[in-house]
């Protein structure tokens, strides 16, 4: 089963997000925070880290080159709905996906399908 770690500040979008991924069959573990985040990164395996780019304490950015260095197989997509901040998330982590704010549901589970291929079977239709 693919194992990911969602990063979200915004309670709701966390918890819808981590929601709509587990009916499609994937393992999430939650955090509010790229702080909060750090230590699963540290101390358990992840296949994604699906992160909010703009965050306090530290950034989706920060956390995304973190995992990059602990965990390099770990793929990283960040979720954002700053135009901005895509460029920059862009230059600093270039193997990460991109998904901005509002998406629809089906096309986040879409894009960690695209990820991870057969490994992963949805059940959101």
């Amino acid at each position: 089963m693919v194992r990911i770690l969602l990063a979200e500040d915004d309670e709701s979008m966390r918890v819808y997000l981590a929601r709509a991924l587990e009916r499609s069959g994937y393992e999430v573990v939650s955090a509010a925070t790229g702080m909060e985040a750090l230590p699963h990164i540290n101390s358990d395996r992840f296949d994604l880290l699906l992160t909010d780019i703009v965050m306090p304490e530290m950034d989706g950015i920060e956390l995304a080159q973190h995992a990059a260095q602990v965990a390099p197989d770990m793929r990283i997509m960040f979720i954002t709905g700053f135009a901005a901040v895509t460029l920059k998330a862009g230059k600093a982590v270039p193997q990460a996906k991109v998904l901005s704010k509002p998406f629809h549901l089906r096309d986040l589970v879409l894009e960690v399908e695209r990820m991870f291929g057969s490994e992963s079977v949805s059940g959101l239709s």
